[in-house]
């Protein structure tokens, strides 16, 4: 896949569809490289006439890592925060923003409708706030807005996934932990093979743990996204599920009350990920507000 210098870093991305068509560009979440983005979905966006652009975030897959900058102890970034101290964390979101519109002016792309999971969505959520002028519209799923008074995930889930140190050696035993942390937040479904084949090539693409560390502490950093939200204009529709663990539904729901005119979707039974059975609703909810957003600036361009 081609890269390109944005924000100073080198980032990795794809670039697929109809080269004329509306552009969405796919911000992906933490720990999560590009190619997570399921196959299907790009496929019903693209066979819909989107261009799709999709990228590594700095610090994971195959872009740029921020080598030499060490993250803080989460819990100990957090504690600092509330009592005002900051600048523990190599980077914020604020950063990862501006890589993102970084890769737009490599790619000459001046709006796009943003489609971010998870920190993804964060990042779209803040951009959408301070450059509305490169946002055509905003789908945020499976995210929230740092609000410290909506509730995150319990310990159960927290600790195994961001304190956990405990260090595995080889390929297999690192896939088996990825599988088993995974397993805490992903949807119940049938399909382990299709997921753990995911897994296993997300390794022999890339693994780099500090990097994730890194970005976790760029959210920590980052804080409350609401007055960024409140500044939003462009169309905007939050996708959540009703059982995720991580990102529990309240986030969601706190991002549609801050977005004047959002709209909230629930999707019943899902958790933290993209499964497979809701894929065709998403994909399809995507297309109809992307679609409606073309048609109302083509109708104010008139």
């Amino acid at each position: 896949m081609p890269q390109v210098k944005a924000n100073n870093l080198t980032l990795e991305y794809e670039d697929m569809g109809p080269k004329d068509g509306p552009v969405i560009l796919l911000v992906m979440g933490l720990a999560a490289q590009m190619t997570f983005w399921p196959d299907t979905m790009l496929k019903a966006l693209t066979d819909a006439g989107f261009r799709v652009v999709r990228f590594d975030n700095r610090d994971i897959g195959l872009s740029h890592k921020v080598h030499g900058k060490s993250a803080p102890n989460p819990i100990v970034q957090s504690a600092a925060r509330l009592i005002g101290i900051s600048g523990m964390a190599p980077y914020t979101l604020h950063d990862m923003v501006a890589d993102t519109v970084g890769l737009m002016d490599a790619l000459k792309i001046k709006r796009a409708h943003f489609v971010g999971v998870s920190m993804g969505g964060m990042i779209s959520q803040l951009l959408s706030g301070t450059h509305p002028d490169r946002v055509a519209s905003l789908t945020s799923i499976m995210s929230g807005t740092l609000n410290p008074r909506v509730g995150g995930p319990s310990p159960r889930i927290a600790v195994p996934l961001f304190l956990n140190r405990a260090k595995a050696t080889s390929r297999d035993e690192i896939i088996k932990r990825t599988i088993e942390m995974w397993s805490l937040i992903r949807t119940e479904s049938d399909d382990h093979s299709e997921f753990e084949q995911k897994i296993a090539s997300g390794f022999d693409r890339s693994y780099y743990p500090p990097g994730v560390r890194r970005q976790l502490a760029a959210i920590i950093a980052t804080g409350d996204l609401r007055p960024h939200l409140k500044k939003i204009t462009a169309p905007t529709l939050v996708i959540h599920g009703s059982k995720d663990p991580l990102a529990p539904l309240e986030g969601g729901k706190d991002s549609a009350r801050n977005i004047k005119g959002s709209r909230l979707e629930i999707i019943e039974g899902m958790a933290h990920d993209l499964p497979k059975k809701f894929l065709p609703r998403i994909s399809s909810l995507i297309v109809d507000h992307v679609k409606s957003a073309e048609k109302g600036a083509a109708k104010r361009a008139a």
